[in-house]
């Protein structure tokens, strides 16, 4: 076990220690959510079982590792359980999660337990997770939290996924530029005078591995995949704007893996009337899934096998989701589901490298439920000015809400006389009062605003510290 010196932020604000957080597992989420955390100056402890994972954490993290059970009441005092503040269980154990909460519950006086499990009996488990025995906050399940995003978007072919902010007011759409598209080659400037909805902005693009947080003379090209902020009562006009078609009904889908996420999206989309059908290679898995759901045909069959599929009518078919455990099969599988007739295809993609090449590729919407699963905990976590902090791809931009104060330098200044960084842009504002805008240069960002922006992920401190007071980034 060893400590790893601190590396000062770059804004130079004085280094004081938010909290002490204590996180279960080092794997890909619990160091995704240790580096965040990390980031604004939190004393973050991860245990971790794996000797070879441990080594690889301390290369990585500014945070001290201790190798161990996380079940272990002897590993968590030697962590510093008695000093926690926070308490996070992403290990890959149900049993493991909730044994470590339980022995924070009865051994350490921890404000605030979170909780990832996968289990079926999720809904079960919250009420008992609540209680005084476990006193869990906040109990998080992976599948649960994707199949609702995919949801989203299965009746819209153009659109890659769609996140809420400000409570739903404003909405975030991602898309990709096809070559035949009208917006290829226009400029921000350009898209500007073609009469957009007013409160709709392109917020960023995703070029290759190129990350642009466009201004004016910026342009579009085809295999852009780029992110559009509206009100989300202009959504719709945004894209008929933007020449997304909106299907009326979904009628048929098709999903791939019988693994939980796939019940989870079968359960979903069947409430809504539509036909599914759920393809598993396993035969007792695939008794066992129709004795869950209700109207979905389960199908032992290889739903990757071209034959398969066009026996299966896959011609035509309202969206294909590929929602395996492999993220090879899941991309190949929906490249070929596109060239079957598939109107639109969607990826369970885990490996965040893989993400780039799999856009690229023409995967209209690709997700990684390890993303889903930081952004909820950060979300969670955050009780003070950081609303929230939702990133994209690998981690190379990011979206930050946050509510400003009433001091810092960017405050009742027009948006124009910021001189924001290139690489960083205001998305959205919505005011105590219930207005809501996608600003302009004249806006101006008022105390108490909720603001969201959008930057590459090398700004976001001098960011937050340009609207919050002191950089005070409340955690609880």
């Amino acid at each position: 076990m060893r400590l790893s010196p601190l590396r000062q932020l770059n804004f130079g604000c004085i280094l004081q220690f938010l909290m002490r957080i204590l996180i279960l597992g080092g794997g890909a989420v619990g160091a995704s959510v240790a580096r965040r955390l990390i980031r604004e100056k939190n004393e973050i402890v991860i245990v971790e079982g794996s000797e070879e994972q441990c080594a690889q954490l301390e290369e990585t993290l500014d945070a001290k590792i201790v190798q161990g059970s996380a079940a272990s009441i002897r590993t968590l005092q030697k962590a510093g359980l008695g000093d926690a503040d926070m308490l996070i269980a992403v290990t890959n154990s149900d049993e493991a999660n909730l044994l470590g909460c339980l022995i924070a519950q009865a051994h350490s006086n921890v404000k605030i337990k979170v909780a990832r499990l996968r289990t079926h009996e999720v809904d079960l488990w919250r009420s008992v997770c609540g209680g005084q025995l476990l006193g869990i906050d906040l109990v998080i399940h992976p599948d649960r939290e994707t199949a609702d995003r995919i949801q989203r978007v299965v009746g819209l072919p153009g659109i890659s996924d769609i996140q809420e902010f400000a409570e739903g007011k404003v909405s975030l759409v991602g898309m990709n530029i096809a070559p035949g598209s009208w917006l290829v080659g226009k400029t921000m400037e350009e898209l500007k005078k073609s009469g957009p909805p007013p409160n709709s902005l392109v917020a960023m693009i995703f070029r290759g591995q190129q990350v642009i947080i466009p201004r004016g003379d910026d342009h579009l090209r085809a295999g852009d995949h780029v992110y559009i902020v509206a009100t989300t009562d202009q959504v719709s006009e945004t894209f008929k704007f933007m020449g997304v078609e909106e299907v009326e009904r979904v009628k048929r889908v098709f999903i791939i893996g019988g693994k939980q996420i796939g019940i989870e999206v079968a359960l979903e989309l069947e409430e809504k009337g539509i036909q599914v059908k759920l393809f598993e290679r396993d035969l007792g898995r695939c008794k066992r899934i129709s004795e869950l759901v209700k109207g979905t045909v389960v199908v032992h069959a290889d739903g990757t096998d071209q034959m398969t599929l066009v026996e299966e009518n896959i011609e035509g078919i309202d969206a294909y989701l590929a929602l395996t455990g492999d993220d090879e099969d899941n991309i190949i599988s929906s490249l070929l589901s596109k060239r079957l007739g598939a109107r639109k295809a969607i990826a369970l993609v885990n490996r965040l490298d893989f993400l780039p090449m799999a856009q690229l590729l023409g995967i209209n919407s690709i997700f990684s439920s390890r993303l889903v699963i930081v952004d909820r905990i950060l979300q969670f976590v955050r009780k003070g000015h950081i609303l929230s902090v939702t990133t994209f791809r690998q981690e190379e931009a990011e979206a930050i809400e946050l509510v400003a104060d009433a001091g810092p330098k960017f405050i009742g200044k027009k948006l124009k006389d910021l001189h924001l960084p290139r690489g960083a842009i205001v998305g959205a504002i919505s005011r105590p009062s219930g207005e809501v805008m996608v600003p302009r240069g004249d806006s101006v960002i008022e105390a108490g605003d909720r603001v969201l922006l959008f930057c590459l992920e090398r700004l976001v401190p001098e960011l937050e510290s340009a609207f919050i007071s002191g950089s005070g980034r409340e955690t609880v």
